[in-house]
């Protein structure tokens, strides 16, 4: 049983996009969803496709994306910040910026799942998921 969803989620995208594979699966969850969606819009991913299929709550199918002159993965780093153990919160004052405003924060809030620009934006601060950039 995995104890982290998010943090798998985060690995197998990691490590698909690393290797260099143009598709990776991973189960589904609300979650998981969210951050999918974020990613696409915020240009990481090239598309997206949520399956349903022998487990119950489905998969999402994930198209990578890769620079089309050195066919390095646009994903340079994804990195886990709050943790099961020690979860990590944040007021929108005190919002991260993840390599000086080129990556993405992807913040847990009471509106939903939203980059930290997005929660800024809207006067709520929230969980720090991950970084991306």
């Amino acid at each position: 049983m995995n104890t982290d969803p998010i943090a798998d989620f985060l690995t197998r995208v990691r490590n698909a996009s690393l290797a260099g594979h143009r598709v990776v699966e991973v189960p589904a969850s609300n979650i998981k969803k969210e951050i999918t969606k974020i990613l696409f819009d915020q240009g990481f991913i090239l598309s997206y496709k949520f399956e349903e299929g022998n487990n119950p709550q489905g998969t999402i199918k994930i198209a990578l994306k890769y620079d089309k002159i050195t066919k390095e993965p646009v994903i340079r780093r994804l990195e886990r910040v709050s943790t099961p153990g020690l979860r990590q919160y944040v007021g929108a004052k005190d919002m991260p910026r993840v390599l000086n405003g080129l990556g993405i924060a992807i913040i847990s809030t009471s509106a939903g799942v939203m980059t930290g620009k997005q929660a800024k934006a809207q006067n709520t601060g929230g969980e720090v998921l991950c970084y991306v950039h």
